[in-house]
């Protein structure tokens, strides 16, 4: 599986973007897919993720409310829509997949995921 995210860029605070992570080499509507960011200087933290039945998402405390994970799996794409951006969000984001099918606490962590994108910068201009 190959993933490949993009859409960053640099928007003002308040702001918004969606980011997409597309997937090929095969399938992923059976995998959970989960978004992570790293800022500058500190480590992979978790954003989001959801499940391959679209039934149960989760999310960091830090972006609910402000962020919505969604899945097209005829399309084979997981999307991040990002609202009510603050400088704080700033980071290069990476989508990963995961053949495990929860978004319990083991979905929260980067060694859950067995693939990973190559990441997509964030700049929240405040």
């Amino acid at each position: 599986v190959q993933l490949q995210a993009f859409g960053g860029g640099l928007v003002q605070a308040g702001g918004s973007l969606r980011l997409s992570c597309a997937a090929s080499g095969r399938s992923v509507s059976s995998y959970t897919m989960g978004w992570f960011r790293q800022a500058p200087g500190k480590e992979r933290e978790f954003v989001s993720a959801i499940n391959w039945l679209v039934v149960r998402t989760s999310y960091a405390d830090s972006v609910k409310g402000r962020f919505t994970i969604s899945r097209d799996n005829a399309k084979n794409t997981v999307y991040l829509q990002m609202n009510s951006l603050k400088a704080e969000d700033t980071a290069v984001y990476y989508c990963a997949a995961s053949t495990g099918r929860t978004v319990g606490s083991e979905s929260q962590r980067s060694t859950w995921y067995e693939y990973w994108g190559q990441g997509t910068l964030v700049t929240v201009s405040s």
